[in-house]
């Protein structure tokens, strides 16, 4: 059984392999900036990766969350 491989069959080839290999997990950067991150899901992951906080608090709201913790130890 012969295969007939044209120019055709080579160009499909080529691009069904294009993407594999040769650096391109290294190409691809997550976002940089919040807003261009539209869900929050994305920003809740990013901030994971980035080892900061998400969504941001403020003194206040640490400080309530911290008492509340206490009261639920005692």
């Amino acid at each position: 059984m012969e295969e007939n491989r044209n120019r055709a069959w080579r160009r499909f080839k080529t691009h069904v392999k294009k993407g594999k290999g040769q650096g391109t997990e290294e190409k691809w950067k997550p976002e940089k900036k919040w807003k261009f991150l539209y869900l929050r899901s994305e920003k809740l992951a990013r901030a994971k990766q980035l080892g900061i906080d998400y969504p941001r608090k403020n003194s206040r709201q640490l400080i309530e969350q911290a008492s509340t913790l206490n009261d639920k130890e005692d």
